[in-house]
């Protein structure tokens, strides 16, 4: 993920100079997809940005979005992590590294920020030797709502 310090020119500045740099071409389509996958505020789902690209522009395909995702997260300027159900949900530059935790029970989702996840991570290279990565932690559990619901 890009860095969280104060960058220098807007999102799309920097976004057609770092494409412009590898011998690509920043165009419409792909200014486009960054648009939507700004507005979205994170947590959309491939499926979601493609539909959300479509209805601005019918011509853009599936391919083009996704492609697009993954330069996107090779470039630094955009992150996913997976939820339960497997799929990846999509996260532009300047959110700080997060996980996730999943109710079971509604599926209602909360981010679990870099300082509670901080212990979890602790003991997972304990146990294992291995530095867990935060975006891609994914737990489940029950949330308040559900655990009261449950013990009534």
């Amino acid at each position: 993920m890009a860095s969280t310090s104060e960058p220098t020119g807007t999102l799309a500045t920097r976004l057609q100079a770092a494409v412009q740099a590898r011998g690509q071409r920043w165009t419409e389509q792909r200014q486009l997809i960054a648009d939507v996958l700004a507005a979205s505020d994170g947590h959309a789902t491939g499926a979601e940005l493609v539909e959300r690209v479509r209805a601005a522009d019918p011509s853009a395909t599936p391919s083009t979005v996704y492609r697009t995702l993954d330069l996107l997260e090779e470039l630094g300027f955009a992150s996913h992590h997976h939820g339960v159900d497997g799929r990846e949900t999509y996260h532009l530059e300047v959110v700080l590294a997060h996980g996730h935790v999943h109710c079971q029970g509604c599926g209602a989702e909360v981010e679990l920020d870099a300082a509670a996840a901080k212990p979890i991570l602790a003991a997972i290279e304990r146990a294992t030797g291995y530095a867990a990565d935060l975006d891609h932690l994914s737990l489940q559990g029950r949330c308040p709502s559900c655990r009261a619901a449950a013990a009534r």
